[in-house]
């Protein structure tokens, strides 16, 4: 039996803040979580496979410690931090952060997979895994590519992408959501990835044409559309998947007079505004109510952004308020590349777009504007009328006035008031 674990590495600090609130394997990119990616079915599997777990094999998550209560509470098919399964005779840990074309296969050779001269998969006989945790794994330089390639006598280039900054998710968005189309396996729409409750089991592929579709709907190249049971989308609007493929997942609400370009994800529960201009290369929800104009953007489930205004190449934990007529700007007038602030200290992404990066339960003021590349922390509240900087740290309450220390016991007070508005209790875990 193969042992197959996803882990974190110190790579986590440059992801911050989107990953105070969840693991690395639960980021998105495309229509999935991450660590979905690796479980269900490679390129050209059967639909309804689930990847290891159909071939008998353990499958866990390490984590940070002070996730482990929490991401046990979200997966609990998974076992998290736990040892290696003693039963095992090979063990193959993956990179959460590696976005493979295929996953690796369970069997083969020991040898450490590599990926932009980064570990991205590392294959063990179980007594070599052994000397190795979730700890371990979290410390700089415990994954050195040559070290492992050099004590393994094998390296094997992994093919794929590594997920080094928030950006990187926006930038292969589009990417992924046609690999995933490519796969037709069931749809994870209903995963939170950083909700209140435990993620729900994957639903069949969405059928062609579910829900109720009224008429003086346009659907533009209708075989690339799928729309999920208990959806409806109203009179004027236009799903256009000429240039990719659109999934509206179910119970979702279009309004009137909307345009979704695709390819475009519209995870399960989520309210589309009247006149919404859903751009390609956006994946939204669940749970996430929404309006506007939104381009190339993920927004993770139950966040707000419903009144007009532009976000684009913008990502958006949970439980996020985007308050009226609120924009971002995601280009230059210089048309160069975007520095960005990963943990106050500016990185080059290199990037001719990048948008607003959120924090989970952070809200912006009405009227709010952003500049390219601004970075939004964990818990903090936005009330400007000038633009403001490009960092804001978390837990912080930003006026034009002053910028002041959000008290944690306030902020949380707030979250349990808002999750509560969406019939969701926060758990002991995700207060700690």
């Amino acid at each position: 039996m193969t042992h197959r674990i996803l882990f974190e590495d110190a790579g986590w600090q440059n992801l911050l803040p989107l990953v105070y609130w969840r693991s690395i394997s639960e980021l998105r990119c495309g229509r999935r979580l991450l660590f979905e990616q690796h479980i269900l079915p490679p390129l050209g599997g059967r639909a309804g496979e689930r990847g290891s777990s159909a071939q008998g094999e353990g499958i866990a998550l390490w984590v940070r410690p002070a996730l482990a209560d929490v991401t046990r509470e979200r997966h609990p098919q998974f076992s998290v931090n736990a040892p290696v399964d003693p039963e095992a005779r090979t063990v193959l840990l993956i990179n959460a952060r590696w976005l493979a074309e295929e996953s690796p296969p369970a069997d083969g050779p020991t040898e450490a997979g590599i990926c932009q001269g980064q570990i991205a998969y590392l294959r063990l006989p179980a007594e070599a895994a052994r000397e190795l945790d979730a700890r371990r794994l979290l410390v700089s330089g415990a994954l050195a590519a040559q070290d492992w390639i050099t004590r393994l006598g094998r390296g094997e280039q992994a093919g794929g992408v590594m997920v080094n900054y928030p950006w990187d998710l926006v930038v292969n968005n589009v990417q992924r959501m046609l690999r995933d189309w490519r796969l037709e396996v069931p749809s994870p729409c209903p995963s939170p990835g950083g909700g209140g409750n435990k993620a729900a089991p994957l639903s069949p592929t969405l059928p062609p044409r579910g829900g109720k579709i009224y008429d003086g709907v346009y659907l533009l190249d209708e075989k690339n559309i799928r729309i999920g049971a208990g959806s409806s989308v109203k009179p004027c609007t236009v799903l256009d998947a000429e240039d990719g493929p659109i999934w509206i997942g179910q119970n979702v609400r279009i309004s009137p007079h909307c345009t979704i370009q695709g390819p475009v994800a519209i995870c399960d529960g989520t309210l589309v505004q009247p006149g919404a201009v859903i751009r390609a290369g956006t994946t939204i929800g669940p749970v996430c109510k929404v309006g506007g104009e939104i381009e190339d953007s993920i927004l993770w489930g139950y966040s707000n952004k419903q009144h007009d205004g532009f976000l684009g190449h913008a990502i958006l934990g949970s439980w996020i308020n985007i308050a009226a007529d609120s924009i971002n700007s995601d280009l230059k007038n210089t048309y160069g590349p975007i520095r960005v602030a990963i943990n106050g200290v500016e990185v080059d992404s290199g990037q001719m777009f990048v948008g607003l990066t959120m924090g989970d339960h952070t809200k912006s003021g009405i009227n709010s504007s952003f500049a390219t590349g601004t970075v939004v922390g964990f818990c903090s509240n936005v009330i400007c009328n000038a633009f403001p900087p490009k960092f804001v740290p978390s837990f912080c309450w930003l006026t034009d006035a002053a910028r002041k220390k959000y008290d944690p016991a306030r902020g949380l007070a707030v979250a349990r008031t808002v999750m509560g508005r969406r019939k969701m209790k926060m758990t002991a875990a995700e207060e700690a």
